[in-house]
């Protein structure tokens, strides 16, 4: 299902990228428990930086790594940004489809850049490697995006399903008919094995409250 290229490796040799798959899930508009299990994580968060300005909350480890990664292509890392609007500003973790939702929940809590993809779309293996700055790829949002030189990426035979700076593509997206499904996670140097497996695990936790009945295919992180 996942391969790792000699091409990978040389360029990052510190960092890791777990893969999690899972198959007969569900993906309702709407699930109460964990919608009271967002509101809970919120809570627990606004507890956890209570006091903390934005440069406080930069110097987090993890977010470190990021920025560090970031840098080199003159971007600033988003997570950290939706991460300031909920302790900051307020704001909540954003209401969308189970499965996307069950994501994101994660990615807040342990601040690990992560997409998901609809694992039967997908034209399995998959591939991580490096850009050479000459593909491009549909963004979600529809626009045709050239990639920069030098990012991590992930392909499957028919092309590019996401990289770092540039996130997720459309084709490969989970929808409300999602039945099997595949998340990926970047985490740059700085960022060790086990972190990236809890994260893993969170995600699947989570998964689990939407869809009790799904099995996990693959649980594994590469680096």
């Amino acid at each position: 299902m996942f391969e790792v290229t000699s091409a990978w490796k040389s360029a990052f040799p510190e960092a890791h990228v777990g893969v999690l798959a899972m198959r007969n899930v569900v993906n309702p508009a709407h699930h109460t428990v964990l919608e009271q299990q967002k509101a809970e994580l919120e809570e627990r968060l606004r507890a956890q930086f209570a006091g903390q300005n934005r440069a406080a909350i930069a110097s987090h480890p993890i977010l470190q790594a990021y920025n560090e990664y970031y840098r080199h292509f003159k971007k600033t890392y988003h997570v950290q940004l939706q991460i300031e609007s909920i302790l900051l500003k307020g704001k909540s973790i954003p209401s969308v489809a189970s499965l996307v939702e069950a994501m994101f929940m994660a990615e807040i809590k342990n601040m690990l850049l992560t997409s998901g993809h609809d694992l039967d779309v997908l034209q399995l293996p998959l591939t991580l490697a490096v850009t050479t700055g000459n593909e491009s790829y549909l963004l979600m949002r529809g626009e045709n995006q050239i990639v920069k030189a030098g990012d991590m990426v992930i392909s499957d035979k028919e092309g590019i399903i996401s990289n770092i700076i540039y996130g997720p593509d459309q084709r490969t997206q989970i929808t409300a008919s999602t039945r099997n499904v595949v998340f990926t996670v970047y985490a740059p140097n700085g960022i060790d094995e086990q972190t990236v497996t809890q994260h893993l695990q969170d995600i699947r936790e989570y998964v689990l409250v939407i869809a009790p009945q799904a099995q996990v295919e693959l649980l594994k992180v590469y680096g």
